[in-house]
């Protein structure tokens, strides 16, 4: 049933459901004269329980939900009643009160209780059960409060949520407004969690126009940002003002203007990648430069140790060892042996691990100062457990420090090493890289392992693909499959993938370690994964849903996307749910299998980490996330750092090996389905490798080649220093 358009007006009781992404929220609505609690749905940027709202909008028969209050415009007030005030206090907003504290508090001090937290603390005291410590807390947590009200007040009605309004306060301090009404779109450059389309929506709140200048410049770098998210480093100039063009809804006159303004004050850059002209970020463009300058350094300097005599080093490594090294193996020791810099690649069951480690094990007896590291935690951990030698992540060996925002190690301080070797560099990107090889003396020999056929990085460029096809430096491709990957159908279809052929799907009736089950539609193959992941492979495989199976998917988006299948297994895995907290669209509950989503080098934890909820404290709005025995605390306003992980990218887990991966393959993720993904995908299994859903979506993935072309510099930077002129 549909109404006319009304108003409506009452205390929210409870915020049921609230994404800070796209504003839309869920409430529960105590309205004056109605004894049942009202469902509104609608849109604002920050809303918290014991607020008062007025709506404007039409009523609805939701099919799933029943009646509801669909409001087209709201108003938000700060609580005026003891009640608003109570559930206000309550509702997460200041550290040290949850529910029970803010009952006491009201009941205490009624409507003067926000004076004695700003005025007046020592009277907390009197309270029952709140001591001095707790006291402080409160004071300290309302302080906070008060410093930023007025800029909150000011982005609330602009736009911008609590946690991103705590960020700006914290990094423009009293003068936040001044600089947001003269720049609004500086947030985006200099506020994480911001971009341009909320700097763009405050913009518009203040008055600037859509067609000024200041948001086309802004928009240039907006575009090159979407590029960025696809990998790219630079977009061909057509392609840049088509895309800003669209993004921006402006004249390509303007979108022109803007671009010459911006490369006159060296913000962007214009130069060739081929014949096309592109246009680069100005510091990503110097990173790339940077680079190739450096690895040629490398290249050029001696490295530590004299040179080895071969055969004898072969001999003495393969008696240690108990191995038999083939010819390629041999011929690529030798050449690691006396090499500077080098580049081993190859696929799965190849043996690149046997290989690096016998270089260790001849390298090690030779007084070297020897370092392993890898781009994620599981990748350095399984780096470590496969040759015997401590690995670290290359954030962790670079030190973070929080103080200065940068890294410990550079060129003015670099790492102690005569030998580095990097694993599973495909998915390094050039920002990484670039701080990596700052930190690298330019004695230090450098040896980077990976398979180039694997998804590039996530992050910006195609390093290893760059430095391979460059020709500048030696290359060792390992192809033949050893014994071991014989044996296992997940190394067998792997390669069979690579090669852009089908494999066998059909399921014979020995124990395999691959298999395919086949479902059509969306529905079914949500429902088989479900069974599979809580029942199936458990039973026959002994393995634990949580910490043994990963389901890896082509897509974020769709039914069978990682966000809907997250959904579906958290409900299966974790029905519980015990205690909750609702963040930026997600509903977290102890027990949760969790995966950061950016670096955060102040808590040590880093892109693609997988953890589990371990507890969640209401009253000082903290949660606690057991990542492999190092516990991670999080304030509730950090949440949009983190998603559910029952369900990931197959991006995300690049560099990581699980003993059970489910991958489901429909027609859905047509935009994905590429032989380089499902390649990446069917390798992260090291037990058990098992597809869901449509024979024609995999015909698809194994046929279609690589995805569009990355738009990266390196590679002419590279050949640039090697032919210079």
């Amino acid at each position: 049933m549909i109404e006319a358009q009304q108003t409506l007006s009452g205390l929210v009781e409870r915020v049921t459901f609230h994404s800070q992404e796209t504003g839309f929220f869920v409430l529960r609505v105590k309205v004056r004269g109605q004894k049942d609690l009202i469902t509104v749905v609608g849109n604002a940027s920050a809303i918290s329980a014991g607020e008062h709202i007025e709506a404007n909008g039409i009523w609805v028969n939701n099919a799933a939900y029943g009646l509801q209050f669909q409001a087209h415009f709201l108003q938000v007030t700060p609580p005026n009643s003891l009640e608003g005030i109570k559930k206000y206090l309550g509702s997460g907003l200041i550290k040290g009160i949850g529910p029970h504290y803010a009952e006491k508090l009201v009941h205490a001090f009624a409507f003067d209780v926000f004076t004695v937290m700003e005025k007046e603390q020592e009277k907390l005291i009197t309270v029952s059960g709140i001591g001095r410590k707790r006291a402080k807390i409160i004071a300290e947590g309302w302080a906070e409060q008060r410093a930023v009200r007025a800029i909150m007040l000011f982005l609330y009605a602009h736009g911008v949520g609590t946690s991103r309004a705590v960020r700006i306060y914290k990094t423009y301090g009293e003068k936040s407004i001044d600089v947001i009404k003269e720049n609004p779109y500086r947030l985006a450059k200099d506020i994480r969690g911001i971009g341009f389309l909320t700097a763009d929506t405050i913009a518009q709140k203040l008055g600037i126009e859509k067609n000024s200048l200041l948001r086309a410049r802004a928009g240039i770098s907006y575009a090159l940002g979407e590029g960025l998210n696809n990998g790219n480093c630079a977009l061909p100039l057509e392609q840049l003002l088509d895309l800003a063009e669209k993004l921006l809804q402006i004249s390509r006159e303007l979108i022109e203007e803007a671009l010459q303004l911006e490369i006159y004050e060296g913000n962007v850059l214009q130069d060739k990648i081929g014949e096309k002209e592109c246009i680069f970020l100005a510091w990503l463009y110097r990173i790339e430069e940077k680079i190739a300058e450096k690895l040629y350094t490398l290249s050029l300097v001696d490295k530590a140790w004299a040179e080895i005599e071969t055969t004898k080093a072969l001999r003495e490594v393969q008696k240690k060892l108990v191995i038999t090294l083939s010819h390629s193996q041999k011929e690529a020791l030798a050449l690691a042996l006396n090499s500077k810099l080098l580049i081993i690649t190859g696929g799965p069951g190849v043996g690149k691990t046997t290989l690096v480690k016998s270089i260790l094990e001849i390298l090690s007896t030779k007084d070297m100062k020897i370092a392993l590291a890898a781009p994620t935690g599981r990748a350095a951990k399984r780096l470590e457990e496969s040759t015997g030698f401590p690995a670290k992540t290359i954030h962790r060996m670079l030190e973070y420090d929080p103080q200065k925002n940068c890294f410990k190690h550079d060129e003015n301080n670099p790492l102690p090493y005569d030998l580095l070797i990097v694993d599973e560099t495909s998915m390094v990107d050039v920002l990484l890289m670039n701080s990596l090889l700052r930190a690298l003396d330019n004695k230090t020999a450098l040896i980077l392992v990976g398979d180039v056929d694997q998804l590039p990085s996530v992050g910006p460029g195609q390093v290893l693909s760059d430095i391979i096809n460059s020709a500048c430096f030696p290359v060792v491709f390992l192809t033949e499959i050893f014994r071991q990957g014989k044996e296992s159908k997940i190394i067998a279809n792997a390669h069979l993938i690579n090669k852009g052929q089908l494999p066998d799907l059909k399921n014979k009736r020995e124990k395999s370690d691959f298999y395919f089950v086949e479902a059509e539609e969306a529905e079914k193959v949500t429902k088989v994964i479900n069974r599979l992941v809580k029942e199936r492979i458990p039973q026959a495989f002994g393995l634990d849903p949580l910490k043994d199976i990963q389901v890896l998917c082509p897509m974020n988006r769709g039914g069978v996307g990682a966000r809907s299948l997250n959904i579906s297994l958290q409900e299966a895995l974790n029905s519980s749910m015990g205690k909750k907290v609702e963040r930026f669209g997600w509903s977290f509950s102890l027990g949760d299998k969790v995966m950061q989503i950016e670096n955060d080098y102040d808590k040590d934890v880093y892109n693609g980490d997988l953890g589990v909820i371990r507890a969640l404290d209401e009253e000082n709005k903290e949660l606690v996330v057991d990542y492999e025995g190092k516990e991670v605390v999080y304030n509730y306003d950090d949440l949009d750092q983190l998603v559910l992980a029952y369900a990931i990218s197959i991006h995300k887990a690049q560099g990581s090996e699980y003993p059970a991966v489910v991958i489901p393959l429909t027609t859905q993720h047509y935009p994905m389905l590429q032989k380089n993904l499902l390649y990446t995908g069917v390798t992260r299994g090291k037990k058990l490798v098992v597809l869901v859903g449509q024979k024609k979506a995999f015909a698809l993935a194994v046929k279609k080649k690589r995805g569009l072309k990355r738009w990266s510099k390196l590679l002419e930077f590279l050949q640039t220093k090697k032919n210079p002129g």
